[in-house]
């Protein structure tokens, strides 16, 4: 009697995973071959948390901008998902589209907005330590950098992961991650300068102040 190797089961997230793609799959089929309506909302439902909140991130928080960057994917999916060969998980090639959104909305956004010299958007007022905001420093790093940083350091993805999402290579992925870090670290220690001289120039005046009373 021949005995066959059993191969090894899979672990818990590889199961919840290959459930998923199972699901994921079911559901593309029903709506593309029926236009199922419920099938559709399934989808929206199981995917939508996740790209509203990628889309928040890359656009700075602002949830007008994310509902439009989500609403506009969700109708591109619906247009092209009888094309997608599933080379990738369904939220991999999702998130492409609603990176693409998202692009876009900010590409609209630089265009209305005042630049100063040097081509840098013009700042509501100066950054100060005590009102350091991660979001716009994230919103004012290039595309590229921005997406990468936001996939890798907050969605927790790999350089692979990231790689197939934005059809880029692994390395491309790892040498954007850097040069995000690096223009947060100046941005933060720019925002701890200007804190500083206006607490010294507080600081002063009160001191003149206090002389010049009798």
């Amino acid at each position: 009697m021949v005995m066959t190797k059993r191969p090894p089961p899979l672990a818990p997230d590889e199961l919840v995973a290959a459930t998923d793609e199972r699901a994921d799959r079911e559901l593309s089929t029903r709506f593309i071959e029926a236009r199922d309506a419920a099938a559709f909302r399934e989808l929206f439902r199981r995917h939508t948390p996740a790209l509203y909140q990628l889309a928040t991130r890359l656009l700075g928080g602002t949830g007008r901008g994310a509902d439009d960057a989500v609403q506009e994917a969700w109708l591109r999916a619906a247009e092209g998902l009888a094309a997608f060969e599933w080379r990738s998980s369904l939220r991999t090639w999702l998130t492409g589209i609603a990176i693409n959104c998202c692009r876009e909305i900010l590409r609209r956004r630089q265009a209305g907005t005042p630049a100063r010299p040097g081509g840098e958007p013009a700042q509501e007022a100066p950054p100060t330590i005590l009102g350091l905001d991660l979001e716009r420093a994230v919103l004012g790093l290039p595309n590229g950098c921005r997406e990468v940083l936001v996939l890798h350091d907050v969605e927790g993805l790999t350089h692979a992961e990231i790689a197939a999402r934005l059809g880029i290579e692994p390395g491309t992925s790892k040498s954007q991650l850097s040069r995000a870090r690096r223009a947060l670290r100046a941005y933060f220690s720019a925002a701890e300068r200007t804190a500083g001289s206006v607490a010294t120039g507080d600081q002063r005046s009160r001191d003149a102040d206090a002389e010049s009373e009798p």
